[in-house]
């Protein structure tokens, strides 16, 4: 029997893959956008299983994201291999339409893992940025971004050379495709086979009408022709495919097969929301006798299963994501081991922050109080400067989250808690704070953003001393939160169910997506859903809260 692929490879907002493959490794960087370290590599050696293994994007030098909008920031980044060293490019999108101004820089590292470079900066005239290494020669090709009105604003791509020695671009750029009938041409990426440049592009945009096309031409000036199997891939006129907005695609050779990385959404109904973002899938492919590239089904249609490769026949793929973070020094150490975070050696890959990175006993604390996490509370959830925020993606459709909280604000404007986050203007937060008109004691509620506007999402529950356990259950498009004290809460394992009391009702888990998001600024959004624990503290930002463990389970 045929060991099959369960698509996506890479759940839950992992966009834009870029793949490659460098020896018996194979790799793939995805976008992170505003959440840091930035660009996440995961590497396989059977394109079945996927492990972090770096995020080259990890000191403020090589960017600045403070100030950026929701969903800019590090868009669509490529990986690539030459002259025995890694090769990234990546994009930071500063701002939004009409203008977009979108720095594209370069990094080099000689291991997946760094040392990785300072930036060299190469252009802001599009995104989507890629190198093509060919016969010692390289190239840096981007869409190009046209502001003028009455002009297309995704013209097309753009290649130039790229001179390794000075990190400049050199000679003339020159617009060499202006994509399909399909529109918003961008993504590009170049495979030189068989004597022919083969150009693989994005099209349509980023949601439900998004694909992938194919042209290929014997000069990297061209002209290139568009494949008479165009496109390669869409799910555009076939809305109940389980994996939509298909397009993005990489190309991957493993031994003498061929595979597809490409980006999909699994919205919860048919062209619905996708809670879990915009993901990483694959597709087998092959080469028809007139070399054109297509899906092993001979179709434009993705499959959510694949045939896995010859050599990794009997693999078993891992479909579990659940992870408990205990913020005991040792303990949370040897959960990360052998992985470097990039944040804390006691802090894993998995929780990121929103632009910057978080300072050991300035932002957060391990050694305050031993065996458990303090977040030092600062600026508020609207903020895009500096939040002290932990968070991780959503991988699943279905799964619980809790924490234990030890928390003793001193007023309103000192809050604490669990976070359902999608950006700046839409989460869902259960949080701790001081109720200074009524009980005059700390209080737990659940408090919604929905586009900027707060609404509250339960009755204000008033707390006994000490900690307070709070869980969030989401079930598809419906979260709910409860809460638990008493005897043992601060030392639960997360075994044993202490007598958990609801907090509120159903809550619109399925706002916490690109497309709720999307509807509602009537923009674009390009993250997805994240779950962790935050701390705010809008008045002296003198108080802390303290944090057990954070336990994601799949359910």
């Amino acid at each position: 029997m045929t060991t099959m692929i369960t698509n996506p490879i890479l759940p839950g907002f992992h966009p834009d893959s870029s793949a490659l493959r460098v020896g018996d490794d194979y790799y793939i960087a995805t976008s992170t956008f505003e959440w840091w370290p930035g660009i996440d590599i995961y590497h396989s050696r059977d394109l079945v299983n996927w492990e972090w293994v770096a995020s080259p994007v990890n000191r403020e030098s090589q960017v600045d994201l403070r100030g950026n909008y929701d969903s800019g920031s590090l868009w669509a980044p490529h990986l690539s291999y030459a002259d025995g060293k890694f090769w990234l490019v990546y994009t930071d999108v500063k701002t939004y339409a009409p203008f977009k101004d979108t720095l594209n820089y370069v990094i080099t590292a000689p291991s997946i893992t760094g040392p990785w470079s300072e930036p060299h900066f190469l252009t802001a005239s599009g995104f989507d940025p890629a190198i093509f290494h060919d016969d010692g020669r390289k190239w840096f090709l981007n869409m190009l971004y046209d502001y003028r009105p009455g002009h297309q604003m995704f013209a097309g791509t753009v290649i130039q050379e790229f001179d390794p020695t000075t990190m400049k671009l050199i000679g003339e750029r020159k617009h060499f495709y202006k994509g399909t009938k399909l529109g918003v041409c961008e993504g590009p990426q170049i495979l030189k086979r068989n004597g022919w440049y083969y150009l693989l592009c994005a099209a349509g945009g980023t949601g439900y009408m998004h694909a992938a096309t194919v042209a290929r031409a014997r000069s990297l000036e061209g002209p290139f022709e568009d494949s008479p199997y165009t496109p390669l891939m869409t799910t555009r006129d076939e809305p109940t495919n389980p994996l939509q907005k298909s397009g993005h695609c990489c190309f991957l050779q493993i031994g003498d097969e061929w595979y597809v990385t490409q980006i999909c959404g699994r919205p919860l109904t048919e062209r619905g929301n996708c809670t879990l973002g915009r993901e990483t899938a694959i597709q087998k492919i092959y080469w028809t006798e007139d070399g054109w590239p297509r899906l092993i089904n001979d179709t434009i249609s993705p499959d959510l299963l694949v045939p896995a490769p010859a050599v990794s026949q009997g693999v078993v793929q891992k479909t579990d994501r659940s992870e408990r973070i205990d913020f005991a020094p040792d303990a949370a150490a040897q959960a990360c081991a052998p992985l470097t975070s990039v944040t804390d050696p006691a802090i894993p890959p998995s929780f990121k922050t929103l632009r910057c990175a978080l300072s050991a006993e300035k932002d957060y604390s391990l050694t305050a109080r031993p065996g458990w996490l303090r977040l030092y509370g600062d600026q508020s959830l609207r903020s895009q400067h500096h939040q002290v925020l932990f968070a991780r993606r959503w991988e699943a459709y279905d799964f619980d989250a809790d924490t234990v909280i030890d928390f003793d604000p001193a007023n309103y404007q000192q809050v604490a808690g669990l976070i359902l986050y999608y950006d700046t203007q839409n989460w869902i937060y259960a949080y701790v704070s001081f109720d200074s008109e009524g009980t005059d004691r700390r209080i737990l509620q659940v408090l919604r953003c929905d586009h900027e506007e707060l609404t509250y999402g339960s009755d204000a529950v008033a707390l006994d001393d000490g900690p307070v356990r709070v869980k969030v259950e989401v079930r598809h498009a419906v979260a709910n939160f409860y809460y638990a004290q008493g005897d043992g809460v601060a030392d639960a394992s997360g075994s044993a169910e202490p007598g958990w009391k609801p907090l509120g009702g159903d809550q619109p888990a399925d706002h916490i997506s690109d497309d709720y998001v999307e509807r509602t600024i009537k923009g674009c959004a390009f993250t997805g859903g994240m779950v962790g624990i935050c701390a705010q503290d809008m008045d002296a930002k003198q108080s802390h809260a303290d944090f057990k463990y954070f336990d994601y389970q799949e359910q």
